[in-house]
């Protein structure tokens, strides 16, 4: 009965959040915001109150299961990544009965309510999985990052240099080229600024070459990462053999037992 309404309540929940994106999307609409304005409102106090309950729920549970400590683990806990995403799913709502607020950060403000869609990374494995490989291979994403950090920089200076003379609004600065090198090295290639000296076209059909490679890194090391986390998690599901219940797995580190292997043979 426990697991029927903790299954129930996760996907209530879910649905909430889906909705609640839904909501701020719909809202946007100035005519929809007019007419349906009062029912905006009420959703928002309804999922509000639903997710603040949820929150103090969270923080109860923690301290209640602290053997010891139990302050210092509730802290902890309050700063995490995930009860983070939980608190700022709701502050938004309330800081302008708190303080005294200008309207345009009010409005920021409910730019956050989208914070809420990072909730679905408790509840859905999917998105577990995916947050737990992107923690895992931070150190090579750093890098990746950091080699598109260089060959932007690069291409801004080198295309500078060389287009400034000839087209001094467009290639106005450094800073200013750099929008350009984002859209080559992304290959997004907007079309509103472009090189039209020779050395100029030849560099930056390099650059947006090498783009196409460092763009790849990270896709390629995430696309990696998951095929191994789904490998391991299908291996780890199969521990016993549906025949004779032996087991599959060399408990020491979860690889095949090629023992039970020659038995079935």
């Amino acid at each position: 009965m426990k697991e029927k309404l903790g299954v129930l309540i996760k996907n209530f929940i879910m649905f909430l959040i889906i909705v609640n994106v839904i909501t701020v999307i719909a809202e946007s609409d100035q005519n929809l915001h007019e007419k349906y304005v009062k029912w905006f409102y009420l959703f928002e106090v309804f999922s509000v109150m639903v997710f603040s309950i949820e929150y103090i729920f969270r923080l109860v549970q923690v301290y209640r299961a602290a053997p010891e400590r139990k302050l210092f683990t509730l802290g902890k806990y309050i700063i995490s990544p995930v009860a983070l995403i939980d608190l700022l799913a709701v502050l938004p709502f309330y800081l302008p009965y708190i303080v005294t607020m200008d309207l345009r950060f009010v409005r920021i403000l409910r730019i956050f309510r989208l914070i809420r869609l990072f909730k679905l990374s408790r509840y859905a494995e999917s998105m577990k999985m995916i947050l737990e490989i992107i923690v895992a291979k931070k150190e090579e994403l750093i890098i990746s990052v950091l080699m598109t950090g260089v060959l932007l920089i690069m291409a801004s200076v080198v295309m500078y240099e060389f287009e400034h003379e000839v087209q001094p609004k467009s290639f106005s600065s450094i800073m200013a080229t750099m929008w350009w090198a984002v859209a080559t090295v992304t290959t997004v290639g907007y079309g509103d600024v472009y090189p039209v000296t020779p050395i100029g076209q030849i560099l930056s059909s390099i650059i947006a070459l090498l783009g196409v490679g460092v763009m790849a890194i990270p896709t390629g090391i995430l696309s990696a990462a998951f095929i191994e986390a789904m490998g391991k998690k299908n291996l780890s599901a199969l521990k016993n053999c549906p025949h004779c219940g032996g087991s599959l797995l060399d408990n020491s580190d979860n690889t095949p037992n090629h023992a039970h292997e020659q038995k079935i043979k």
